[in-house]
């Protein structure tokens, strides 16, 4: 049951997740940097700054920007091949879904610009239908909503600050069922909840020249304490020594559990050649090693051992920090036109000890293009999409603890993403 909430709580975090990007983090929230494989900080000309790089909002046009933008994500089926025995193997089912997000920049006031976004910024699907796997994740969902007001300020031609607020709100829902102990003592879990949650964002972006940006940002962790209702269950109703007394085979109530959303640190540099051509590298340091164990909590004891095993101990998660590299081209074709291209390495940050059906993640290369047509002075259309290929994973943990003793392939991620952008 820790497990539960890995879906519930972090988020995160997408992500970015990822279940795109390490983990759960989601980083790509617009045409921009969908195209650009997240490489997206240094040289950010939309109005998506105010998530990407508040600090940058005070080189964008002197307009009031609004730009919507809608992405479709397929998560393809993963396939588990168990080394023990075909009857433990299982495939997950693919998943599909829309991710809408928003971004608003005023006017320059006095240097000082204000925006706002809607994003999701991290989010987790997965469900399994196959006996073994759907024991411990039958449908693990999680939904991310982050609204994030911004101010930056132009001290000078060289440098910009911002910051913001994030408002984080989080819902999510967990099913499992099947047998925990052999030769058939069964269990089932089914658990929804949400919670409100607060952090921040900085930003600072140094212009040594025109041609060049040096950025660094960073999005605080924001402790996650999830609340719901548990509905557990499981066939063994007595103890099973003697006297064989009756227990509690069901629990129905509240419960609880806190996890980090983790922080991360974007530094990045970009330069514009022969006044078209701009690259950006971009490196991410996502501080996950804040996750150290999911446990729950009940207003009362569960009393009933397997119900107390499978969802009331605490499980060690030990995930490790980790660092992301990526490389974003951007070609001006000088024509209303404008080509953009991105590639990504990320690691992700689960020991082998530790990893579950409820996120088997692992490491993923990310490669993507898009493009933006300028229609008038006032309007802007674009398109990108992203691949994420997701390697293959042979995992042992059952000395651990753990429930994995095969192969994890065929996982990978693709994003359509069109946005729409209108200035006055």
């Amino acid at each position: 049951m820790k497990k539960v909430f890995l879906a519930i709580g972090v988020v995160l975090l997408a992500a970015q997740g990822d279940v795109w990007a390490s983990a759960y983090r989601i980083p790509e929230q617009s045409v921009n940097s969908t195209a650009r494989s997240g490489a997206y900080t240094a040289y950010t000309p939309g109005a998506d700054a105010t998530y990407f790089n508040p600090a940058n909002m005070s080189w964008l046009d002197n307009k009031t920007q609004i730009e919507v933008n809608g992405t479709w994500i397929h998560l393809t089926s993963i396939s588990y091949t168990d080394a023990r025995s075909a009857t433990l193997s299982g495939d997950s089912e693919s998943e599909n879904f829309f991710m809408p997000t928003l971004f608003a920049v005023s006017p320059d006031f006095n240097n000082f610009r204000f925006g706002f976004s809607v994003t999701t910024p991290a989010g987790l699907s997965k469900q399994w239908q196959d006996p073994y796997p759907r024991t411990f994740a039958e449908e693990f969902t999680l939904k991310v909503f982050e609204f994030n007001p911004t101010v930056s300020y132009k001290l000078n031609d060289l440098f910009s600050v911002g910051g913001g607020v994030r408002a984080v709100y989080v819902d999510g829902k967990v099913k499992s069922r099947g047998i925990v102990q052999q030769p058939n003592v069964t269990a089932h879990r089914d658990m929804d909840g949400d919670t409100w949650e607060a952090g921040y964002n900085l930003a600072l972006t140094v212009r040594p020249t025109e041609k060049m940006n040096l950025s660094l940002t960073y999005r605080s962790k924001v402790d996650l304490g999830v609340e719901g209702h548990a509905d557990l269950a499981t066939n063994l109703n007595r103890l099973p020594i003697p006297p064989f007394s009756p227990i509690p085979s069901t629990y129905i109530g509240d419960t609880g559990v806190e996890i980090p959303l983790p922080a991360v640190l974007s530094a990045a540099v970009a330069y514009t050649f022969f006044d078209q051509l701009t690259v950006e590298f971009q490196y991410d340091r996502t501080y996950w090693s804040d996750y150290k164990d999911l446990d729950f909590t009940y207003p009362v004891s569960l009393l009933n051992p397997v119900l107390t095993g499978a969802f009331d101990d605490p499980v060690v998660k030990n995930w490790q920090d980790t660092d992301s590299w990526r490389l974003s081209l951007v070609y001006d074709l000088k024509n209303d036109w404008v080509l953009m291209a991105g590639f990504g390495i990320d690691k992700n940050p689960m020991p082998s000890s530790t990893v579950g059906f409820e996120l088997p993640d692992s490491d993923a290369l990310v490669y993507s293009a898009g493009v933006r047509y300028t229609i008038n002075q006032a309007m802007e259309v674009g398109a990108a999409y992203l691949y994420d290929y997701k390697k293959s994973r042979s995992v042992n943990n059952i000395a651990e603890d753990g429930r994995l003793n095969g192969t994890l392939k065929d996982a990978s991620a693709g994003l359509l993403t069109v946005g729409f952008t209108y200035k006055f």
